[in-house]
């Protein structure tokens, strides 16, 4: 991973963003540690989405009056400014979905079924998010194609000498995620790419969880395509987008039938515009992708290099402190982590904990986090996550140290 100078943030100014930070839970100050499933909105968003609302609502493409040239005007400046972010090559290569999961099913249904075949493979790995999963061993169901898995070794990271049995020539594609959202590990997607197209196989890469903390470019690490959800980076809610390399977007069909991906339609046939709007059936969500690019201009304004650090700190800060409660055991790797932590306690189950410290205000996230094989092989059936954004401070882990030491005493 390249490292960028980070710059010098005022983040206690930054929290000031957030007016939601400000609500108490059970009469005591929120502390949200819950950014991996969703993160909080700073008022530039919110006021961005009432704007829009205000002065611009119509639909996009269609019309002809002022209100739609404006809305189209925007929604189309989204596309590129989400192109910028995450260094495309052009506009034309961002698709809006609705998120990661709509965005793999995409690719899943549209490229999975025209490319994939009986004895093909699709090549996963053991951490894999339920939405980087499922829509793979549908296709698999469909199609006669199998599915392989890159295991994962007891530190929390992949058992990358294993890749060399695994990538074979049948192998079709490779979808992986790029930070795990239950134990924080950084995978190495350049690598892993340039792994995979060596044996003719395409990449996808689930960037969920690294999307709106750490800087990525596409062309620099080399993928076919990439996965992320606006509402992890401070965005709305329903808005997301699909990174396709320009090539294998044009070798796809539409997934989706409808208005606005056509070119022209008779009774018995239709042709359809080339990416991304052959993907885009029906109203957008414009809101949202106005939002998105909001959410990308207050990040910039603070810098993903100065995000990750501090994000990354904040992970290692409670990995240390959580080792001083009595039972602990904490997963993922001792190395570089993600902005989340994952951990069990002995005395008791993830669900009970977390309710407990939702007495405290302390909002956490108990269960299987949408990764029951990984739980599993881990030998578990669920663990509690407090997962970090820019917002969050040492102070609140220090709190939360607090509440888990107070659970401790309750449950046992």
């Amino acid at each position: 991973m390249h490292k960028i100078a980070a710059k010098a943030v005022d983040w206690h100014a930054v929290r000031e963003d957030f007016p939601i930070l400000r609500e108490q839970a059970h009469g005591h100050p929120l502390i949200y540690f819950d950014s991996a499933a969703t993160s909080q909105k700073p008022r530039a968003i919110i006021d961005a989405l009432r704007r829009y609302y205000e002065h611009e609502n119509a639909n996009v493409h269609r019309g002809l009056h002022t209100l739609s040239s404006r809305a189209t005007e925007a929604y189309e400046k989204s596309r590129q400014r989400v192109a910028e972010y995450v260094g495309a090559a052009s506009a034309d290569e961002i698709i809006f979905t609705r998120g990661t999961t709509e965005s793999i099913n995409l690719v899943a249904h549209a490229w999975g079924g025209k490319f994939i075949h009986e004895g093909d493979v699709i090549l996963l790995t053991e951490m894999e998010h339920h939405s980087n999963l499922v829509p793979w061993q549908l296709l698999a169901e469909r199609t006669g194609a199998r599915l392989r898995f890159v295991p994962v070794r007891d530190d929390g990271t992949l058992d990358l000498e294993q890749l060399s049995s695994l990538l074979t020539p049948e192998l079709k594609l490779f979808a992986f995620t790029h930070i795990s959202n239950s134990l924080g590990t950084i995978n190495p997607v350049a690598e892993l790419c340039e792994k995979a197209h060596a044996v003719g196989a395409l990449t996808l890469v689930d960037a969920a969880q690294s999307a709106g903390h750490l800087p990525i470019n596409v062309q620099e690490l080399g993928c076919d395509y990439l996965a992320f959800s606006g509402h992890k980076m401070c965005g709305p809610t329903g808005i997301g987008a699909l990174y396709g390399r320009a090539e294998v977007l044009d070798s796809m069909p539409p997934w989706h039938g409808g208005g606005e991906m056509i070119v022209s339609v008779t009774l018995e046939k239709s042709v359809f515009k080339r990416a991304p709007h052959r993907f885009e059936a029906g109203t957008p969500n414009i809101a949202g992708a106005i939002g998105l690019a909001a959410a990308i201009d207050y990040i910039e304004q603070i810098g993903r290099p100065a995000i990750f650090e501090h994000d990354t700190q904040l992970a290692h800060y409670a990995a240390e402190r959580l080792t001083e409660l009595t039972g602990m055991h904490v997963l993922g790797p001792t190395g570089e982590r993600g902005a989340l932590v994952g951990f069990v306690m002995d005395a008791v189950h993830p669900h009970d904990l977390t309710t407990f410290a939702d007495q405290y205000g302390l909002a956490l996230r108990g269960g299987h986090h949408c990764n029951q094989p990984l739980m599993r092989r881990f030998g578990v059936s669920g663990t509690t996550r407090a997962s970090f954004y820019f917002y969050n401070t040492t102070e609140e882990i220090d709190r939360m140290i607090e509440i888990l030491h107070r659970a401790v005493r309750f449950f046992s």
